[in-house]
């Protein structure tokens, strides 16, 4: 594919200030400064097993907690991957991965179908890791669910540490992310859909 599966967004509201550059066909760089050390380090992930270059930057109301800058993170993330990725040609559509850390494992599930829906199942063992609230996880997901309109199946099978358990889901999210928007050199660029648009 010759057109670059680039995009730039930002988002800016009375609690957050966000900007967000994705290169799909990146090398897994990544620049993150979110103010949440645990959630730049997540970020990262994505980044490095996803292969796709991230650039996020984002000045939220982190005094009251982190809930705002996770959740627009994951939202504009959406919407930059969204529109990076554009008609969707020739693209797998579907990945996943199972990813261990230690005792804890993760499976993640995508579909770039056009319909955004989350379903996760993540019975984190600790409330707090670090200063990142585990229960933001799913507010993250759920953004970028609802924005990039992909369906999302998130399942942590096993798991005693809460820092094990969150970074095997998001490098397993990488690793789907990544299976997905990979052009299929079978598919001669055409949308994988029998409806013939995604």
């Amino acid at each position: 594919m010759t057109t670059p599966r680039t995009a730039e967004v930002s988002r800016d509201t009375a609690e957050t200030r966000i900007t967000v550059r994705v290169n799909l066909d990146g090398s897994g760089q990544g620049r993150f400064a979110t103010g949440i050390g645990f959630f730049d380090h997540m970020l990262d992930q994505i980044a490095r097993h996803g292969l796709v270059d991230l650039d996020i930057q984002a000045q939220g109301d982190l005094h009251i907690d982190g809930h705002h800058t996770v959740e627009d993170v994951g939202i504009t993330l959406g919407q930059a991957v969204y529109q990076a990725v554009g008609s969707k040609q020739g693209i797998r559509r579907y990945g996943h991965a199972y990813v261990p850390l230690d005792e804890a494992l993760s499976r993640v599930v995508i579909d770039f179908s056009g319909r955004p829906g989350l379903v996760m199942n993540v019975p984190f063992k600790s409330g707090m890791i670090g200063t990142f609230d585990s229960q933001l996880a799913h507010e993250f997901f759920q953004g970028f669910a609802n924005h990039a309109f992909v369906t999302l199946h998130i399942d942590n099978l096993r798991g005693e540490n809460a820092h094990h358990q969150c970074e095997t889901v998001f490098k397993a999210f990488a690793r789907a992310l990544r299976m997905a928007l990979e052009l299929d050199p079978r598919s001669a660029g055409a949308v994988p859909s029998t409806k013939g648009s995604l």
